[in-house]
């Protein structure tokens, strides 16, 4: 039986219900170098985010998944937090973001290295907090894989295939992404266990499909960023080419910006259920397949 780890603890798939599966409770985009960088206070991230939590507990909405990772701003205990306030479980990543959001003592281990921390995170737990890491968010540049992202994406590949995690990737070209593809298969990785995060930036629906044939999740994760008309005709498309089975739904909103006074003005997580949900009603998308995009597919992806 295949569960799903979370702040709050593991889920079974009759447990949970709706899931968004990229959101942001803390960011920070500056570099891990930066004076005052990931720095806040776990009740500030709390007032702030908390209410945006409880809007979307009060759609029917059961977990959420928390899309920062090392290098900007992954804060494990803040995730608990926030989660603990609101009793909303929060699914947290290991692994780390692309150049330049790198910190010394990644960019100096070695894939080895790399590898022993993510399994343990994704087994005992990440830090302190015990909460245990559900997947491996890592990033790719747009015009290519770095040596030093190779590495990291070396050591997210075994780390995938000793614990059956979940890799997922920012990465704008899908040309790059069939090239992590190949290195996951040097690794002994499977492409069943990787996730093409913004897959909606590609603009090459063939290079949509070429990601899909090789066996990888795609998630359209601009809801409520672009307009609703724009994100249903991929989602259309795409289940119309038969890639219903691996296709995620989310936002990428938030979130407490620690560089940002009081944290900013955090990006609400509604619009999917409030207004794209009743659109893809409309456009003749029945309720199974509704079903199988926000809740049977997001925990077939995260779960393990």
């Amino acid at each position: 039986m295949k569960t799903l780890h979370t702040t709050l603890g593991p889920y079974e798939r009759g447990q949970l219900g709706l899931i968004l599966p990229h959101e942001h409770v803390f960011v920070d985009l500056r570099t891990p170098d930066q004076p005052g960088y990931a720095q806040a206070d776990a009740a500030d991230v709390v007032r702030l985010m908390a209410p945006q939590i409880e809007a979307i507990k009060a759609q029917g909405v059961t977990a959420l998944v928390e899309c920062s990772t090392g290098g900007v701003g992954l804060r494990v205990d803040i995730d608990l937090a926030v989660s603990r306030a609101t009793g909303l479980p929060i699914v947290v990543p290991t692994g780390n973001y692309r150049e330049p959001w790198i910190p010394d003592w990644v960019r100096e281990a070695s894939a080895d290295e790399l590898e022993r921390w993510m399994v343990k995170e994704l087994t005992k737990g990440v830090g302190t907090t015990g909460v245990v890491a559900a997947w491996i968010k890592i990033s790719a540049g747009d015009d290519g894989i770095t040596p030093l992202e190779a590495r990291i994406l070396r050591a997210a590949a075994r780390a995938s295939a000793a614990t059956g995690a979940l890799i997922g990737s920012h990465t704008i070209k899908g040309r790059v992404v069939l090239d992590q593809l190949d290195i996951i298969a040097d690794e002994g990785g499977s492409a069943s266990r990787f996730l093409s995060i913004h897959t909606q930036q590609e603009q090459d629906f063939g290079l949509h499909r070429a990601v899909y044939d090789r066996g990888a999740w795609i998630e359209f994760d601009h809801v409520g960023r672009a307009p609703d008309a724009e994100v249903l005709a991929l989602v259309t498309r795409a289940l119309e080419a038969g890639q219903g089975e691996r296709l995620l739904l989310s936002h990428d909103r938030g979130w407490y910006d620690p560089a940002k006074p009081g944290g900013g003005t955090p990006m609400p997580y509604t619009h999917l259920v409030d207004s794209f949900l009743p659109a893809l009603r409309r456009a003749g998308v029945d309720e199974a397949t509704i079903t199988r995009l926000t809740h049977d597919n997001p925990f077939a992806a995260f779960a393990r």
